[in-house]
């Protein structure tokens, strides 16, 4: 049996695996995003989002093995392709309301990038990769409405500065494509990628509760 392992902090990914079935530990890489991507010579947006899952599962890779022998590593990046743009966490307030401004009414590409690692023994046995496409169609929030978002702090820190699953989700008028992807996890994908190392996720559910 492999642990499951989560390479990453946000607590959106973490939840939907919780309710996916899975009970991961989670391993927060650190990784130097602006520095992995500065590294690519003009990266496809699937390219960029897929370089910079692989760098957190390989920062945590250590870690894991030595707590972990037995493992599946999963690793995501997500980014918004927004009028032909990459755009990562808002970090600050003015960045996230111009972000809105330029979003409003308008379509983006959500992309999400998975690398997927299985440790037997402490070693690394088997590695996936892959990447996800979604379109999210936004709505038109008044700058009341913008403003108020902003001042929650939520779309600071999540790709493209928006939530489907939190207080964003009012200003999403739909989506093309898989929403797990665009919450920071594509479960289907995942699921394709753990095959493809050789693990089934049904083996990784937890127990029903007695």
């Amino acid at each position: 049996m492999h642990s499951v392992i989560l390479a990453s902090q946000s607590p959106a990914r973490l939840a939907l695996l919780r309710s996916a079935g899975l009970d991961p530990a989670v391993f927060v890489s650190g990784v130097d995003e602006d520095a992995v991507a500065a590294s690519l010579p003009d990266p496809t947006p699937a390219e960029l989002v897929m370089a910079l899952a692989a760098a957190k599962a390989e920062a945590v890779l250590d870690q894991v093995a030595a707590a972990h022998p037995d493992a599946v590593v999963i690793a995501c990046d997500s980014m918004l392709n927004i009028h032909g743009t990459m755009v990562g966490k808002p970090g600050d307030p003015d960045i996230a309301r111009q972000r809105w401004a330029a979003m409003a009414g308008t379509t983006g590409e959500l992309f999400t990038g998975h690398t997927v690692v299985r440790l037997d023994g402490g070693v690394r046995a088997k590695e996936a990769s892959g990447s996800m496409s979604t379109t999210v169609r936004f709505g038109t929030p008044s700058e009341a409405e913008i403003d108020a978002y902003v001042g929650t702090g939520e779309p600071l820190r999540v790709a493209g500065g928006f939530t489907i699953d939190g207080l964003g989700g009012w200003f999403i008028e739909g989506l093309d494509g898989d929403h797990t992807s665009v919450i920071g996890l594509s479960l289907p994908l995942t699921r394709r990628l753990l095959a493809e190392v050789g693990v089934s996720v049904v083996d990784l559910w937890r127990p029903p509760a007695s």
